[in-house]
Order: structure tokens, then sequence, then C-alpha cells
């Protein structure tokens, strides 16, 4: 006769499941400070691997500026009939206002000279300041001449050069684009000559623009390394 407790089942067994109280708790202090340390030297390491190329990408986010400014000025002064007076860095044009911010030595500013004003009635245009750590600068080691003959690698803003390399007089840092492209001191003297410009202490980063005087015409340069010596290569 069956029994009331025959149509007691009995449970299924389970594995009994115990916690550590390690696992409780989750990663140790230890633990975590080990992984944070992993991390800042990874972090470490692929700055110091991509600084390199974060400096090159401002040297030539630089150099376009300038080359581009230099490019837009003859154009306007062409396209517009107009003088127009590119100033890399210090000074100003003697005299002129600048509601835009005075030059400094980052700076690429563009003034409108009409023809009919004296130098101190030119109109301030436009200012764009070069990357940080990137400036018109020479760095021992350049070639001697610089590019296109003009300068010594000594001067940073060397437009001061006549056809057969002589200084004009004017201001090594200004250069005027006339309507028919040519370009010219303030005095009216036709200027040909050299900029530079380079990141701190690293000698390949150095870029160079050089302008002709009687045609206007504008070159740009990298400069690279030739079995070992510098070399300046045209854009």
């Amino acid at each position: 006769m069956a029994s009331a407790f025959d149509d007691v089942r009995t449970p299924t067994s389970q594995p009994c499941v115990f916690w550590s109280d390690r696992d409780a708790l989750g990663f140790s202090l230890l633990e975590m400070l080990l992984v944070i340390m992993i991390i800042l030297i990874l972090s470490g390491i692929t700055f110091i691997a991509l600084q390199p190329a974060l400096n090159a990408a401002k040297v030539n986010e630089a150099y376009d500026n300038v080359l581009m400014s230099f490019r837009a000025a003859r154009q306007r002064a062409i396209a517009e009939r107009k003088q127009y007076i590119l100033v890399l860095g210090t000074p100003a044009p003697a005299g002129v206002a600048t509601p835009l911010g005075a030059p400094d030595g980052q700076s690429i500013q563009l003034f409108r000279w009409d023809a009919t004003t004296g130098l101190a009635g030119a109109v301030q245009i436009s200012t764009v300041e070069l990357p940080t750590y990137i400036t018109f600068q020479t760095i021992s080691g350049l070639p001697d001449p610089g590019p296109d003959n003009f300068g010594t690698g000594s001067v940073a803003l060397d437009f001061d050069y006549t056809a057969n390399g002589g200084g004009t007089g004017g201001a090594g840092n200004l250069i005027v684009f006339m309507p028919d492209g040519s370009a010219q001191d303030t005095n009216g003297n036709m200027l040909s000559g050299v900029c530079y410009l380079a990141h701190d202490r690293d000698l390949y980063s150095s870029r160079a623009i050089t302008v002709f005087g009687t045609s206007g015409r504008i070159r740009g340069w990298r400069l690279v390394s030739n079995a070992g010596n510098p070399q300046w290569v045209k854009e």
C-alpha cells in the first residue's frame, strides 16, 4: 500500500556555490594601481612616439598659412589693382593703425595700401598667428646661400635683396605686392628675398618661401637631408 510520502519528490541536488571574501570585494587597491600605472606608461610611450608627427603637422600648417598668405596678397593686388603689404612678424609699417592687433613674432598680417595715401594710411585687413612653437627663425646648419640664392641662412625675415643680391634699404619683413604682380619695398624698389620658419631646435623642420621682385614669383621650400647634408628642395 502506497504511503502519502511516495508522491513527495526529492529536489534535484545543486552544487553549492561559495563566494570568497576576495571575490566579494572586487579588485584590490594594489591591482587598480598597477592597471593605472600600465595605462600611464602606455600613454607616455604613445605620446613620445607621436610627438615627431605632431610637430611635423604643426610645421606643415604654419608653412601652408604663410604660403597662402603670400599668394593671396599677390592675387588681391592683381585682381583689385591695389597695393597690398604683407607683414611677417614685426614691425608693422611705420605709423599704421592696427585695430586687429599689433603684429608679433608669430603673426602674418595683411594691409591694403591705396596709391593715393601715405604709408600711414594703409588699412589692416587680416592677421593670422603661427601655431605654438613655430616661429620665423633660422637654425644653425641651414645651407649658405639660401634657397634661390637669397640670403645666407642666418636671417629669418630677409626681404631686402635686389636681383643681384644687394640690399635695397627696405625693412626685411615687409613685402608690397603691386597691381602688376611684382614685389617691392615701401620705397618703390623691386624687392626679392626669403623667409624661414621652423619648430624650435629642429633643423629639418625648416621651411622657406622665396619671392622674386620683378615677376613676383613665389616658391616654397622644404629642408631635407641629402647624404647627411641639409639641402633645400622645392615644394
